[in-house]
């Protein structure tokens, strides 16, 4: 009697289906880097799919308009941001305070690393806001908020190991750390030296540590 082979059926995603998310994987890759050098109104698609090897005709077929694949891009780096926070802001083998002194040396590193020319994405994209649809300046404000919110968590545990004084305004304090974390951010990229980024640091931390 003939033997009989069982045949065996792999499941997952249709290849199809599998190329068309690397290539869209693969065009908000090369997006945020375009993005954190330059922006949004500076940042051109013909660039971008030129680095992947994508022709511009298929790059409408995962993104209807530019606007799209820029929202795509900022919920993406948004996301990764958030994990970096995490990462450091969670840490409880750390103090508070000396969490958000680690997230600082490791986004100087970082900005050493590749040569001063990237920046943060949404701080670009902050300054272009004018430039930009009401939409994107929502998704800007809602990723701030976010971030906030990350920040406020971290000092909330500062204040309870008595590292903050009882009376600060955790909100407040969170809110403002952003708005001069950015602007040293800029004056890093400005000068080729994380010296402004330290500088902010430091300043932040001796400011509101009993």
């Amino acid at each position: 009697m003939p033997q009989l082979t069982e045949k065996i059926v792999r499941r997952g995603r249709p290849k199809k289906q599998a190329d068309q998310q690397d290539t869209r994987e693969a065009l908000l890759s090369a997006g945020v880097v375009e993005f954190t050098q330059k922006g949004f109104g500076r940042s051109g698609i013909d660039a971008i799919l030129k680095t992947i090897g994508v022709p511009k005709g298929s790059f409408y077929h995962y993104f209807s308009s530019k606007e799209a694949f820029g929202l795509a891009i900022l919920a993406r780096y948004r996301q990764y941001f958030e994990h970096k926070l995490d990462r450091f802001l969670l840490d409880e083998s750390l103090p508070p305070l000396q969490r958000l002194q680690a997230f600082g040396l490791e986004a100087q590193a970082g900005m050493a690393r590749y040569d001063f020319q990237r920046g943060c994405l949404v701080g670009n994209l902050e300054q272009e806001s004018c430039q930009l649809s009401a939409e994107f300046q929502q998704q800007l404000v809602l990723t701030y908020e976010s971030w906030q919110q990350r920040i406020a968590h971290c000092l909330q545990l500062a204040q309870k190991q008595g590292e903050l004084v009882s009376s600060a305004d955790i909100d407040e304090l969170a809110k403002m750390f952003w708005i001069g974390w950015e602007g040293s951010v800029h004056r890093s990229r400005l000068l080729n030296s994380t010296q402004p980024m330290e500088s902010y640091m430091a300043f932040f931390i001796n400011a509101i540590r009993v």
